[in-house]
């Protein structure tokens, strides 16, 4: 669960790159300042000649960039620059603005990354958010699985402890009645077999209960020295299930439907953006730039310097430049046909995956709508079974207790009896994890009639 909870926020994290990328970036970049001191060569038809070089180097630059949703980009940038070269005792000081622009146009006939990297984000955050709802869900599911065992053991406790002292008391009177000549010896100490049989049933009892109260504090992360009260009174309340509307909330929640869905989805930009590879590209980019320069002798101050650079960059021309570059594919000998009709391929695959997963939820939402209403009936039947049980046990030890029966039919209803309360119990656990179940595979909670969000 913790590795899907940091699964989520690295989506979470890429969904607000994604966003991010349309909103304004301003950019500064110092150079403050660089020395250089080295030796360059100069070479022409008389023969090389070799010159060192020493400069003072300093500039700022800020861009503003906007980016568009049509993939293309509105920036501002300036510049000041100083250059101080030792060697000619020269000052030189640049400005520069400029405004400018460009603008692919295949974005708006095949592939625009910002919307796809946007849209693909977006994907991915719902799959990863839809998994991790799903465990939960499963989570949900083991816990209340192991609740449902350690409330099992605790009620095979009190059936075991109640058999134990019913089989006390049918000891005491066989005991009584071995005594009083009643009974043969042989009776008597199957009696005591039986007691002391009843005897180890409970003392196993309660070292399962035991085990499954360690098991349950370990899943829930309690302390082991802490102590776990469960109410063992078996009341249940009726849930009634629409097959038809559990298999129309499957098909709509369950992650595994939606995964293909955002497959196939992601498969389609794929596509496109594979497509995109062969068609023709185009750009447009454009700029205005107002550019001045100044050259003084180094001893001039700065100020000066700007000063100088400034007056120019007034005087001087706008220089400008708008452009159309074109990109057209004619021989790749099929590549990018392969290439897109496997895409292709792949994106019917999932389709066709998608289509046997909502059988095979649709099958398995119905038989586990089919196994709940068939555990309810049972359940309802084997809570009389238990009580006819009980009435019918105290009737044969009555019988017991007179002599009209033996130990050998005793014995068979208690067995009965024993079997009535451990088939109620274990309808009671099929019957509530089936709607535990129910409510995972379908993301509805039946019991209280309402999504789970």
């Amino acid at each position: 669960m913790k590795r899907l909870e940091q699964d989520l926020k690295i989506v979470e994290y890429n969904l607000n790159t994604a966003k991010s990328r349309l909103k304004t970036h301003i950019d500064l970049s110092l150079t403050a300042p660089r020395y250089t001191e080295t030796i360059r060569q100069f070479e022409d038809s008389t023969g090389v000649s070799f010159y060192s070089v020493k400069q003072l180097d300093y500039s700022t630059d800020l861009e503003i960039s906007q980016p568009l949703p049509t993939d293309g980009r509105v920036f501002i940038n300036g510049r000041v620059r100083g250059l101080n070269d030792y060697n000619t005792d020269l000052r030189a000081t640049e400005l520069n603005a400029q405004i400018g622009f460009s603008q692919p146009l295949d974005a708006f006939y095949g592939y625009n990354s910002v919307k796809s990297s946007l849209k693909t984000a977006e994907l991915n955050f719902e799959r990863t958010n839809k998994v991790l709802k799903r465990e939960e869900l499963n989570l949900i599911y083991q816990v209340s699985s192991s609740y449902y065992g350690l409330l099992s053991s605790q009620k095979n406790v009190d059936i075991t402890k109640m058999n134990l002292e019913r089989q006390t008391e049918a000891y005491e009177i066989s005991k009584n009645k071995y005594e009083a000549g009643l009974i043969r010896e042989v009776d008597a100490l199957q009696m005591e077999v039986d007691l002391a049989q009843a005897q180890n049933n409970y003392d196993i009892a309660v070292h399962e209960q035991t085990s499954a109260v360690n098991s349950f504090k370990d899943l829930i992360g309690l302390d082991l020295a802490d102590s776990v009260l469960l109410n063992t009174d078996l009341k249940y309340d009726i849930v009634l299930v629409d097959p038809e509307k559990a298999v129309v909330l499957a098909k709509k929640n369950r992650h595994e439907i939606r995964e293909q869905d955002i497959q196939i989805a992601l498969q389609d930009i794929s596509i496109k953006q594979q497509k995109a590879e062969g068609m023709v590209k185009a750009s447009i980019d454009g700029y205005f730039q107002k550019y001045g320069v100044s050259n003084l002798n180094v001893s001039n101050n700065l100020t000066n310097s700007i000063d100088k650079a400034y007056t120019n960059f007034k005087d001087r021309p706008l220089n400008y430049g708008i452009g159309l570059t074109i990109r057209i594919p004619i021989l790749d000998w099929g590549e990018n046909k392969s290439q897109v009709r496997a895409a292709q391929a792949r994106q019917k695959q999932y389709i066709i995956q998608k289509e046997e997963i909502e059988r095979d939820i649709e099958t398995e939402v119905r038989n586990l709508v089919s196994r709940l209403n068939s555990n309810l009936k049972q359940l309802q039947l084997l809570k009389k079974s238990v009580a006819v049980a009980e009435k019918s046990f105290d009737i044969t030890l009555k019988r017991y207790s007179d002599g009209d029966i033996d130990s050998q039919a005793l014995a068979l209803e208690r067995d009965r009896l024993n079997n009535s309360y451990s088939t109620h119990l274990r309808a009671y656990v099929n019957y509530q994890l089936s709607i535990a179940d129910l409510m995972q595979k379908t993301f509805y909670d039946f019991k209280n009639d309402k999504e789970i969000e």
